[in-house]
């Protein structure tokens, strides 16, 4: 028998450096263009009771981007408050007609949060409602827009609103397609630009998965202030597919999401890792349609089970590397099917390059723990902040060269690469934390609190529950001869916020424990929280659980859990004590194991207090006499 000499690997074999396959930009409108001449009858939008063909679709985005053609010129950032609707769908093709920038505010912007991207950006104009602007454009000049007023989520009038205030001065760089914010440590949000040829490398890599085309219906859930919803809605439309906008409740509760993916025939859906995890714990639905299921923005902490009948993707992606850059798939067939261990988050994408890299930018070997950086085709152009862009975008190391690789983002995030070159995620390097799957810094959140004349200083810290989950917690000074209320501060802040970033507790202080360095203690302030119960000490609850009844103890236990907040009472508000929309899904789940009642999201939160859900929840357990 002859020896067999393995081959000697190349440097990048050993190294934590792995390419995507090959890939071209192509490009992204002129797709959906393409299907409005070949299918123009098919359905491109799905919304509710209104199915919109490509043609209608096609024509509606033509009368809005003449509309706003004298008024909004190419490379012109346009602010988009609007929510997942027909509307949304017809401005996003509107304004890549006019070659504008998509900035996707969401449909409920704070009004600071929304006045300061206007102070700091040069935003054109803004699209929305009349009523949730902030009060610079709700002065301006406005004219209507014909955009549909029909549909889930549909707003009830659209105006484009000029502010009469002077304009920000920061434009978006030359051939940007859209801006996205992400949390800044300044206190002020920062918005990135991506190029239309780096969203459709994700694109052609996502349609080839999935195998998108016409008959398939792609559904339009993720929240709009967040990149993927544009990984959504223009995969949908650049596949002859139908798009499907998801009513607010399936943000909320599992099982209502299951329920429309089954009313709605959905194919083929994006949603973040927390809503789709309680899916995981329970027997996979049956009657869905859904193949491919496309799960990120947190992480992955099980694997889906052998009855889950859709792949399921694990993917990861900063707002810097286009939504996507790495995806693990996972079947029912697969050997590790159900098991609970986290999964990877997979190997890149076309045209992506990721390097895994020590302190000095130094590529590590495979099975060492580093930064992860990536480079390639899905590469953001970068901040709208040129310093921020030459900090977080850097030139790639000298050795080993790494082809058509000019730039490498340094995402942040500690990964691990195998020797089959798949990335494990470990956690952040820095600051930043994801809640509800959505990047905060934790000076952004300060900064909002110290806006407040009442506060003299504050600092936020991170606390995890037994299964991982984080919440965060305001540790706050008050100003002299002030005594704030936690409600009153919380209600503060969301003006500034989004609704992931405004802590569960606040917590008052008469200082800071301090390192050696002189700087705050974190981990020492964390610790006093988690010994006080995050309790915030003019908050504490005075209603007694021994004159509770069955049901409110198993709701206020619930609460005072899951919102680390023992001081909940069941006079409080479910929001206003902190509540969110991943918090109340969870919640949601414990009360139907429990009692066999499963309410609706919109049961918890049209609730006066927690007191008022509990005794719906015992009405609905009664049974009624018969006849009655």
């Amino acid at each position: 028998m002859m020896n067999h000499t393995p081959p000697v690997p190349d440097a990048c074999s050993t190294l934590s450096i792995a390419h995507g396959p090959a890939a071209e930009p192509t490009r992204v409108l002129a797709r959906f263009e393409e299907w409005a001449r070949r299918a123009p009858q098919s359905a491109a939008v799905i919304d509710g009771a209104r199915t919109w063909t490509y043609q209608e679709l096609d024509t509606a985005a033509a009368d809005v981007a003449a509309a706003l053609r004298e008024r909004v010129r190419p490379g012109d950032l346009v602010g988009v408050c609007l929510d997942r609707s027909t509307a949304l769908v017809v401005t996003a093709v509107a304004l890549a007609r006019l070659d504008a920038v998509y900035l996707p505010l969401g449909p409920r912007p704070g009004e600071r949060r929304t006045q300061a991207v206007t102070e700091d950006l040069d935003v054109a104009c803004l699209i929305g409602d009349p009523g949730v602007l902030p009060e610079g454009h709700r002065a301006g000049e406005h004219f209507p827009l014909p955009l549909p007023t029909d549909g889930v989520n549909a707003p009830s009038a659209v105006v484009a609103a000029f502010a009469a205030s002077g304009r920000g001065a920061r434009r978006a760089p030359e051939g940007a397609l859209y801006a996205v914010l992400t949390s800044g440590s300044t206190g002020r949000p920062k918005a990135v630009a991506v190029a239309e040829a780096s969203l459709s490398v994700a694109l052609d890599w996502y349609r080839a998965e999935t195998g998108l085309a016409p008959g398939d219906r792609q559904s339009l859930l993720i929240g709009v202030a967040f990149d993927p919803h544009l990984l959504e809605l223009w995969a949908a439309l650049t596949s002859g597919a139908a798009l499907v906008p998801a009513p607010d409740d399936t943000r909320w509760d599992a099982q209502v999401l299951t329920d429309w993916w089954r009313d709605t025939q959905v194919t083929v859906s994006v949603a973040a890792t927390p809503t789709v995890e309680p899916l995981l714990d329970r027997p996979w639905p049956t009657g869905l349609r859904l193949s491919h299921l496309f799960v990120g923005g947190d992480r992955m902490r099980r694997r889906p089970g052998p009855d889950v009948t859709a792949t399921v993707h694990n993917a990861y992606g900063p707002a810097e590397a286009t939504v996507i850059t790495t995806t693990h798939a996972m079947r029912s067939t697969d050997a590790q099917a159900g098991e609970h261990s986290p999964p990877p988050i997979g190997t890149p994408l076309p045209g992506v390059t990721v390097v895994v890299t020590d302190h000095d930018g130094r590529p590590v070997a495979r099975g060492q723990d580093g930064e992860l950086r990536i480079g390639g085709h899905c590469l953001a152009l970068g901040y709208l902040d040129p310093e921020l862009t030459a900090h977080r975008f850097t030139v790639p190391p000298e050795e080993p060269a790494l082809p058509a690789i000019d730039r490498l983002y340094r995402t942040g995030d500690r990964v691990r690469m195998s020797a089959d070159g798949s990335l494990e995620f470990l956690g952040r390097l820095d600051d930043q934390v994801k809640i509800s799957g959505v990047r905060i810094e934790p000076a952004e959140v300060e900064a909002a609190f110290e806006q407040d004349p009442r506060v003299r200083s504050a600092v936020v810290t991170v606390l995890r529950d037994s299964s991982g989950h984080a919440r965060l917690v305001a540790h706050v000074r008050p100003a002299d001869g002030t005594g704030p209320a936690a409600g009153d501060l919380l209600a503060a802040v969301r003006a500034w916020l989004p609704e992931q970033a405004v802590p569960a507790t606040v917590r008052f202080v008469d200082g800071y424990p301090l390192d050696a360095n002189g700087k705050v203690d974190r981990i020492a302030l964390a610790a006093q929280a988690q010994a006080h119960g995050s309790v915030p000490e003019a908050a504490v609850g005075t209603d007694d659980l021994a004159d509770a009844s069955p049901t409110e103890r198993l709701v206020l236990t619930a609460v005072r859990d899951l919102l680390g907040r023992p001081g909940t009472g069941l006079d409080d508000n479910f929001t206003d004590a902190g509540g969110t929309s991943v918090v109340a899904a969870r919640l949601l789940v414990v009360v139907e194991r429990a009692t066999g009642v499963r309410p609706r999201a919109r049961d918890l939160l049209r609730s006066t207090d927690l007191r008022a859900f509990a005794a719906l929840l015992d009405q609905r357990r009664t049974p009624h006499p018969a006849g009655a």
